[in-house]
Order: structure tokens, then sequence, then C-alpha cells
């Protein structure tokens, strides 16, 4: 018999997989190319994972129902295959020298770092308020298109959709950008883009203009993630760079449950456009004050 706590273990496993493999798997990326290319390769991998974030429910959808769910995990299960393979492929450029410094004693180490940074500690915000203020509106897509737009699951589909072309052309143009100059200003003007898009889907009762937001905001999201993704890698020495990516995946992947628990939470209150309408407003407050009061980022 299945039980609910099997399912709970499961994800409890994934998860602690994924805080090991997360910060190793960023932090292998300078390793293969250089910094001048540092942005494109972040760019290509998020169009990957959104390319991925399209195709795999449709996959999964059609394995669903010709195969049935066990099939669907054992195939996703197999799936995972490929990376392992490709990983274990790489020909690394640098290895850090062997530490006999406890685990806690690294990340204490990290974290002095990361202080030491003054716009380390500000791009590590960002990376939280982005996630916490931002992914709730792709929690709250059904909410719209069934009670707020009063359309069936078929706008639901086409919300995912659009939104995810709108990240895929974000990571082309972050790609074809290259390396350019001020990515501290270019990212805080993107964040500022992403709020007044998501304060923009909130408040709209049309399907084609929250198509538009939809759009635009998941370009301006990959924008944001790309660039401030690209200055950590920067910043950071080899040496520290794994620590430090643990402290910056920990800020990002927290920043999800966070803002999907409060806008849960928030939403039976004040309604489901009133918190994202909220939302965007904060994150273009909080561009515009690292834009134009707390300047470190902007400086980078």
């Amino acid at each position: 018999m299945v039980k609910v706590w099997h399912f709970l273990t499961c994800s409890f496993v994934v998860g602690f997989a994924q805080a090991f493999g997360g910060p190793a798997y960023t932090a292998l990326i300078p390793t293969l190319v250089s910094k001048e290319d540092m942005p494109n390769a972040i760019a290509l991998n998020s169009i990957q994972f959104n390319a991925a974030v399209m195709i795999g429910p449709a996959l999964g959808g059609l394995a669903l129902a010709k195969l049935g769910a066990t099939w669907c995990f054992a195939l996703n299960t197999l799936s995972f295959l490929a990376p392992v393979v490709a990983l274990m492929m790489l020909t690394i450029r640098f290895l850090p020298e062997k530490t006999t410094e406890s685990i806690l004693g690294s990340m204490k180490e990290g974290i002095r770092f990361v202080r030491k940074q003054g716009a380390m500690e500000g791009l590590i915000v960002l990376a939280f308020c982005m996630t916490a203020l931002s992914l709730p509106m792709r929690t709250l897509l059904p909410v719209f298109a069934t009670d707020i737009l009063h359309r069936d699951s078929g706008t639901f589909a086409l919300f995912l959709s659009v939104s995810g072309m709108g990240s895929v052309v974000g990571a082309l143009a972050v790609a074809a950008m290259g390396n350019v100059r001020n990515k501290g200003r270019v990212a805080l003007t993107m964040m500022i883009c992403l709020g007044a898009t998501i304060s923009g889907f909130g408040l709209s009762r049309s399907v084609w203009l929250s198509g538009v937001m939809l759009f635009f905001s998941g370009a301006a999201m990959m924008g944001v993630f790309a660039m401030v993704s690209s200055l950590v890698q920067l910043i950071v020495t080899n040496q520290m760079r794994g620590r430090v990516m643990s402290v910056y995946n920990f800020a990002f992947r927290s920043g999800m449950p966070v803002g999907n628990l409060l806008a849960g939470w928030l939403v039976p209150v004040f309604t489901a456009p009133a918190v994202l309408a909220v939302n965007g407003a904060l994150l273009i407050a909080l561009g515009l004050y690292f834009l134009l009061v707390q300047r470190r980022v902007a400086a980078l």
C-alpha cells in the first residue's frame, strides 16, 4: 500500500540531494567556460531549463495517458542517466586543494566571504526577493485562469506556454548581449521591468493583455536570473566558489517556498490580484533602492 509519508520521504530525499547537487552544478560552469563567456553560458543553461518546463509536461501527459502514472516516474528516473553520463565526461580545469576543515567551518568561511563583499550581500538579497516575489505568479496562474478571467484549463495551459516562451526569448537575448558592461544596472533595470509586468498581470482582466504581461515577465525574470548569477560567479574566487554558491543557492531556492507560502496565506485575505500587484510593486521598489540608494550592486 502506498502511503502519503512515502511521497513526503521521497520528496525530502530529492530536496536533500538537490541541496548538494545545485551548488556543485553551478560551481562547475566557470571551470568550463572563460569569464567573458559566463553570461552566455548561464543564459544558455537557462534556456534548456525552460525548454524542459515547456516540453516536459506535454511528454508527461502523453506518457500518463498511454502508459500510466507508474511508467511516468520510471521514465523520469531513466532520464537522469543522460546528465549523469554527461557529467562523467567533463574535464575540469580547476581542482581545489583538499582541506581538513569541517563542514561547519567551511560554511562559516563562506558566510564571512559574503559579508566582506558588500555587493555579494546585495546579490544574495536580490536572489531571495526575486524568487519570493515573482514565483507566486506562476503558482497562481490556475486561479487567474479560472476564478479571475473565468476561462477553462486551456487558458492555464496557454499562460504556461507564453511564460515559458518569454523565458526562452529572455535567455536568448542575454546570450546575444554577451559580456556587457554595467551588468548590475542591467539586472536592476530588468528587475524593475519584472515588477511592472507582474503588477500588470495581477491587475489585468483581459486574456490577451495577461498573456503579454506573462511573456515579458518571463523574459525579464530570466534576464535578472542570468545577470545576477553571472555577477556572483564573476566576483567569487575559485577557492570559495562552492561555499559561496551554496549560500547563493540557499537564498535563491528558499525564496520559492517562502514566497508561495506567504502568497497562499494572503490570497484568501486580500485576493490574488492584490497580492501580485503588491509583489510587483515591492520588486520595483527594491530595484530602485539598489539602483539609486544602495549602489554597490549598480556599480558592478
